[in-house]
């Protein structure tokens, strides 16, 4: 699912108009129906329910005077506090403003009060409880904090509602739609409908940490608009895992030589849980055979505590127990008897030895390849000639910290330019990034950048990552042909066991190989009954 600027959700509005025939006033309309679909969905029937609408003077406010109107026809008890006068009003908006100033003078049920004082807004502000608050101030235009009335109206909403009654419409208030932080006071809605398309806004962090539930609702524009938009942000959506899980599904008749083969390097003294937890991932990702390579000193601890179900190697080492650059050929040897290659989890980065294996092993792979963890710290800063390409695919998994490493930037950089410095590596390198974090991005070599609404505060625990390797891992195995499918599944999948361990664990509790446990049940929700098939 595309996501807009508010420049490019203006243009799906103009073209919808113009080039389709929607008249403005019928997508107003039907932004207010879906609202009002959603709030009933959460909620319940509006009926009897009291309900305060704030609206501002643009289009949004024009959607929460739409929006009053369906509530009332519902027999809703609706007050309407517009934060200016009618006549300050233009368009759309207006129109609407007049149509429920009209209805208020007949029906009881429905108020529209013009507020142009802080004293007014308290006043009537204070006329409450109500079961349901409406959020519809400010849309997709604002670029500067809120001030004055404004601000006192989010205020408002925020100190004196519950959270969980307060619906956004299209964004909340206070958030500017192409900026993933806050620029201001913003409202702290429970429910977000986003009508056509998210906004960058409603999704990045920490912007989104104001959207609460997001909802997208379809109001008449047609699908190819937002398509050929000219817009490189995506959020995932479980239909679009649904799909590559069912093209990535083994026959009835399938060995475990084409459920694809897995080599993952990994693990050194003192660090063979991160080889464990990244094996075990992937063979629980359905591939039909996974080997981990490690330290010799370490391939004892491994093989003991891993899945009896793994194969085990052991890699010439240095004094300090971390693979040598002596083990290249070995690992070259294995590499050409499986389908991709992870490597990087607790394999240890000081040594230069190791960084020079490292090094090695991924400018002359042989195979796709995945690198993680030390791995991507053995290689960093990135140097120019290392590239990935269709034949050789190339998945990295930093961290922010990591990723800092590799482009040599502050981790505060990485952090407030996340988009923009993953879409760049990628293009720049001709591989796939997946910058973990709260919402997770998976960058493309072609400047696409995915993002992903899975997951939980939970998964903030050590071990996550690597469960995170394998998995990718073990998809791409699976379906070689689409690494960055496979990179989208895997962190899509990842998040939903890690929401699935969260009913029965918690944030607090929850530890890593708790996500490997729900991979089962995640493939099921996204993949449905096919996934259980024999």
């Amino acid at each position: 699912m595309k996501v807009l600027t508010a420049a490019q959700m203006r243009e799906v509005d103009r073209l919808t108009t113009e080039r389709f025939g929607v008249p403005s006033m019928l997508l107003m309309e039907n932004a207010a129906a879906r609202t009002v679909e959603e709030v009933e969905r959460k909620y319940g029937s509006v009926a009897s329910k009291r309900v305060l609408i704030l609206c501002g003077r643009g289009n949004n406010g024009g959607d929460g005077a739409a929006i009053a109107r369906q509530l009332t026809i519902k027999r809703a008890r609706v007050d309407v506090l517009l934060l200016c006068r009618v006549e300050d009003t233009q368009g759309d908006a207006k129109s609407y403003f007049e149509v429920i100033r009209a209805i208020a003078e007949t029906d009881s049920n429905l108020r529209l009060v013009e507020i142009e004082s802080s004293e007014s807004l308290a006043r009537e502000a204070a006329a409450g409880p109500y079961d349901l608050y409406i959020d519809a101030i400010f849309g997709t235009g604002l670029t500067r904090p809120a001030a004055g009335i404004f601000e006192e109206a989010i205020s408002f909403l925020n100190e004196k509602a519950e959270r969980s009654s307060v619906v956004s419409v299209d964004i909340p208030s206070g958030i500017a739609s192409d900026v993933a932080d806050p620029i201001g006071p913003a409202v702290k809605a429970g429910l977000t409908v986003s009508f056509t398309a998210p906004k960058v806004g409603n999704i990045l962090p920490s912007a989104s940490d104001f959207t609460g539930e997001l909802q997208v609702a379809y109001i008449g524009s047609p699908n190819v608009l937002p398509a050929s938009s000219g817009s490189q942000l995506s959020l995932i959506e479980e239909r679009d895992i649904t799909r590559w899980l069912a093209g990535s599904r083994r026959g009835p008749h399938a060995n475990k030589g084409e459920a694809g083969k897995v080599l993952l390097i990994a693990g050194s003294r003192g660090k063979t849980g991160a080889a464990c937890l990244a094996g075990a991932a992937a063979l629980r990702a359905g591939a039909g055979l996974v080997t981990v390579a490690t330290a010799e000193s370490s391939q004892y601890t491994v093989a003991s505590h891993l899945m009896i179900e793994c194969m085990t190697e052991a890699l010439q080492e240095t004094a300090f127990g971390c693979v040598s650059n002596d083990a290249s050929e070995r690992a070259f040897e294995l590499s050409f008897e499986r389908d991709v290659v992870a490597i990087g989890p607790g394999l240890g980065s000081t040594e230069e030895a190791t960084r020079a294996f490292v090094r090695e092993a991924t400018s002359k792979r042989v195979r796709p390849m995945i690198i993680d963890a030390d791995g991507l710290n053995s290689l960093a800063p990135w140097g120019p000639d290392l590239r990935g390409s269709p034949e050789l695919p190339l998945i990295l998994t930093p961290h922010p910290g990591e990723m800092a490493r590799l482009v040599g930037r502050p981790i505060a950089a990485v952090l407030r330019n996340r988009v923009e410095l993953a879409r760049e590596f990628a293009t720049q390198h001709s591989l796939i990034v997946v910058l973990k974090g709260s919402r997770t991005l998976i960058a493309a070599p072609d400047g696409e950048v995915y993002v992903n609404p899975t997951g939980n505060s939970g998964m903030a625990t050590g071990g996550t990552g690597d469960v995170l390797t394998g998995l990718i891992a073990g998809l791409l195995a699976q379906k070689k042909d689409d690494p960055l499918g496979a990179a989208i599944a895997a962190v899509y999948l990842h998040g939903l066991a890690g929401d699935i361990a969260l009913s029965s664990k918690g944030t607090r509790a929850m530890i890593a190989s708790d996500i490997t446990a729900n991979f089962g049940e995640a493939f099921i929700r996204a993949g449905g009954d096919a996934e259980r098939s024999r």
